[in-house]
């Protein structure tokens, strides 16, 4: 018989679809960062009830742990956890601007401040945008101060100003005429009175000063991240798709922590981890090759009973079934010449099942192997969910990666999974809201159903 995807928008009320993705707007909105995206889901497992670890005693049901304040891992317990654990895992981390370790500087009388991209960005996309400032400074003495201008409408925006085309005649190689050492930001450009030298930039360091108590050698022992100041919107005149900056990938984020939060009479343990640093290669102690969530595990094993968690860790990854929630590209129809359309996902047939990652030849790929993907396929036609095939272009034209191979090393069995985005990378992705709606649905049946 012939595979036939199904479009999701005649498959549900679009009620649902529409709420659903109102409170996801809401959620993107408030969540700029991943400090603060660890921040909101925090808040949204304590209201679920979930208790942190540290306050774990063996009794609860639901447990979490907040690693660096940049990464997380939560738990719904179903009697003992050495017996199997479904988890979906996702990476809450996106491409943007950081503001280099000593960033401010004075230029023709202009104060900037200097940047490094973090991730795969076209830098292009960030001349001549709006953006959001995010800071968190520590000082030497310990004291924490955050700064957020740009978030709220009656703030101040930060912008890295374009050359007009009138004098942008020369023709040139897009990585030459895009210099990253060009992609500073205007911080100011009124003179501090009775100043000679650095006038302006001297104006904005007393102004950090008087506003935040931070001085400029405090920039070294801070996080300070530029953002796209676009809030979330519908888009098209049917409004069927969202726009957003960072759907890439907390678009999983979210839906996976709502599934887990919602998860009714699963079969066997279930849980979430959200990752950092995905987008520089998981590298890191918050990232997917640390191994905060593998001790979170320990300890619960520990508090059951297990005595050789060394063993008992192994054994649990070896019953574990692991869904890496990660976006996939949608065909462009102005670029579909990239993709291999038939095997690309297209927006509103519902969530991508990627078998695969990786680039010429699969090379760094972790590929999910047929009995996996066969009982996934099986848990998504029972429940009635939408889902299509999805790749990462022609081969030898792309390919990518996830966070799937650092959990298959640990004997998992693994499947990338996702939404599919328009844009991906850019400073305002697109999602269709069915899709949205129906990669939810696939999570939480997943969680509750796989075994």
């Amino acid at each position: 018989m012939k595979f036939t995807m199904k479009n999701v928008w005649h498959k549900h009320n679009r009620t649902q679809i529409e709420q659903f993705s109102r409170q996801y707007a809401d959620f993107m909105n408030t969540a700029r960062t991943e400090r603060m995206v660890i921040c909101e889901a925090e808040k949204m497992l304590k209201e679920a009830g979930f208790v942190d670890i540290e306050h774990f005693d063996g009794t609860q049901d639901k447990v979490y742990a907040v690693n660096r304040a940049k990464s997380l891992v939560a738990v719904r317990l179903v009697g003992k956890l050495q017996d199997g654990l479904n988890l979906v895992v996702a990476h809450i981390d996106s491409p943007r601007l950081d503001l280099k370790p000593q960033p401010i500087f004075e230029e023709e009388n202009v104060a900037l401040a200097r940047t490094h991209y973090y991730g795969g960005v076209k830098k292009y996309q960030w001349f001549s945008l709006p953006l959001e400032l995010h800071g968190f400074v520590v000082k030497t003495n310990g004291e924490v101060v955050e700064i957020h201008l740009g978030q709220c409408c009656e703030d101040p925006v930060f912008v890295i100003p374009d050359l007009l085309p009138h004098l942008d005649k020369e023709d040139a190689l897009v990585s030459q005429k895009f210099d990253a050492e060009k992609l500073s930001v205007i911080l100011g450009t009124i003179p501090l009175a009775g100043q000679e030298k650095e006038a302006v930039k001297m104006y904005v360091l007393k102004i950090l000063k008087e506003r935040y108590g931070i001085e400029e050698e405090d920039f070294v022992s801070a996080e300070f991240q530029l953002v796209p100041a676009l809030k979330a919107r519908s888009v098209g005149l049917d409004e069927s798709l969202l726009g957003a900056y960072g759907h890439d990938d907390r678009v999983c984020g979210y839906t996976a922590l709502r599934a887990l939060i919602e998860t009714e009479g699963a079969k066997r343990s279930c849980g979430v981890i959200l990752f950092d640093r995905e987008e520089i290669g998981s590298e890191g102690n918050a990232a997917a090759k640390a191994s905060f969530y593998v001790m979170f595990l320990k300890r619960i094993l520990k508090a059951q009973g297990c005595t050789d968690t060394s063993l008992g860790i192994d054994e649990l990854f070896a019953k574990t079934n692991v869904i890496s929630a990660d976006v996939c590209p949608a065909v462009d129809p102005m670029f579909k010449d990239v993709h291999d359309v038939q095997n690309a996902a297209k927006l509103g047939y519902g969530v991508g099942l990627v078998k695969y990652t990786g680039s010429r030849g699969k090379s760094g790929a972790s590929e999910a192997h047929a009995e996996f993907v066969a009982k996934v396929r099986k848990v998504l036609n029972e429940e009635k969910i939408a889902w299509q095939v999805a790749t990462l272009g022609k081969v030898d034209r792309g390919g990518g990666g996830t966070v799937a191979k650092f959990l298959a090393e640990k004997g998992a069995c693994v499947l990338d999974m996702g939404p599919a985005l328009l844009g991906m990378h850019s400073p305002f992705e697109l999602v269709s809201k069915a899709d949205l709606f129906e990669t939810y649905r696939a999570y939480k049946a997943l969680l509750e159903k796989l075994d």
